[in-house]
């Protein structure tokens, strides 16, 4: 098969969360176990740390890697989902996996794929420790896709674990209560390993410190501890609470040398080393044009406070979601006062154009509908004058087609 048929059959074959929803979650770990065995457990080969949380964990991980790049070691980084290629997703020193090695494994384990029924998460994740594994990487940076305790990496045993903050995502797989959310993200502490809690929120706190209490894990609530001011070259004020949750995870990283120096570059240069895109991502200077992915209730919120702290004449958004976001919660966060351009993400998951329409029109949200996202994305930058601010997102799927 080539590159894209490899691909083809991967997305269109497996349940896949980001295509499908809700029906490609699977509530057991018995599958990725069954498949690191028959790759003779490369999750073993390579020390790692591993990151989840609400929002910030994608963000995070991009920086713990840059850091740990600029102290010269060899950094493998899963993260998910991708915004323009499936190999994002897999990197080695901020190169991404090569189509050459997805074709290789696919084909090479074609046979136990089928025979077993993976999901596009557990391939992925094979995929990802075989790599890490075979080219012996010093340590991986591996960004949890759903949740924790059921997620595909959480066969890790990491040498710590940082969990960036807790908030209400995906509760029709992880919990209705902010409580069940956190037990499921929890749920990545192990046994006498650390971990790091980015953000101190009243509502979970106790319940981290009881888990990792069980679990004989030393726990730092990086907001609490942090003093010292780094900054970072990714864009947003909500990135001040992912560097202390970095910083302190990188502290805990005891047998690697990283120094003051290390941890300034590494955040300084987090986008030529790593390659991130869409945080705050400003795509125009006139009209300021700026794309981000955030695309649930406390994200958004915070996006949206920093929208309304620039300066400019009119405000233009493009916006789309998927169809299981809660629209209820993130429609009345988006100003009023703002010119809307509506659209739907080129998935089978994308929330239908008309429904978003009708919704927002229930909060006062004034616009019109396009065909794709292109199209409102191009009629925004028509009608938005050179003082003015334009903002894409509302979903991950959205800013992958302005990128």
């Amino acid at each position: 098969m080539t590159y894209k048929e490899t691909l083809d059959w991967m997305f269109a074959q497996l349940p896949m969360y980001q295509q499908k929803g809700a029906s490609a979650f699977k509530g057991k770990l018995d599958n990725i176990k069954l498949l690191a065995s028959h790759l003779k457990n490369p999750e073993n080969k390579f020390r790692s740390v591993h990151v989840a949380g609400t929002n910030g964990k994608g963000s995070s991980s991009h920086m713990l890697a840059s850091v740990l790049q600029e102290a010269g070691y060899k950094v493998g980084l899963y993260t998910s989902p991708h915004l323009k290629d499936y190999r994002e997703r897999i990197k080695i020193d901020g190169k991404p996996i090569s189509k050459k090695y997805v074709m290789g494994f696919v084909e090479q384990n074609m046979a136990f794929l089928k025979e077993y029924k993976l999901s596009f998460f557990e391939m992925s994740v094979g995929m990802a420790f075989d790599y890490f594994a075979k080219k012996k990487v010093d340590i991986a940076i591996v960004e949890v896709g759903l949740g924790g305790r059921l997620d595909s990496t959480n066969i890790l045993f990491p040498e710590v674990s940082l969990i960036t903050n807790i908030g209400y995502d995906h509760m029709d797989m992880l919990g209705d209560t902010i409580e069940k959310i956190t037990f499921e993200k929890a749920g990545v502490i192990k046994d006498n390993v650390p971990v790091v809690v980015s953000e101190y929120q009243e509502e979970t706190a106790e319940i981290f410190k009881n888990i990792a209490k069980e679990r004989n894990s030393t726990i730092v609530f990086a907001s609490k501890e942090s003093k010292t001011q780094y900054k970072t070259s990714l864009l947003g004020n909500y990135q001040t609470k992912n560097v202390k949750g970095v910083v302190a995870t990188l502290k805990e990283l005891r047998e690697f040398k990283v120094t003051d120096h290390h941890i300034k570059n590494g955040l300084k240069n987090v986008v030529s080393n790593t390659g991130l895109m869409g945080r705050w991502q400003i795509l125009n200077k006139n009209p300021f044009v700026v794309c981000d992915t955030a695309h649930n209730k406390e994200g958004l919120s915070i996006v949206l406070e920093q929208i309304s702290k620039q300066e400019y004449n009119s405000l233009h958004i493009v916006l789309g979601f998927v169809k299981d976001k809660k629209l209820e919660s993130v429609l009345p966060l988006f100003p009023k006062e703002a010119i809307y351009y509506f659209c739907t993400p080129n998935i089978p998951r994308g929330l239908d154009v008309d429904e978003l329409l009708h919704k927002a029109n229930e909060h006062n949200l004034k616009g019109k509908k396009y065909s794709s996202v292109q199209e409102a994305f191009k009629e925004a930058l028509q009608c938005a004058a050179a003082a003015d601010f334009v903002y894409i997102g509302g979903s991950t799927f959205v800013v992958a087609e302005v990128v």
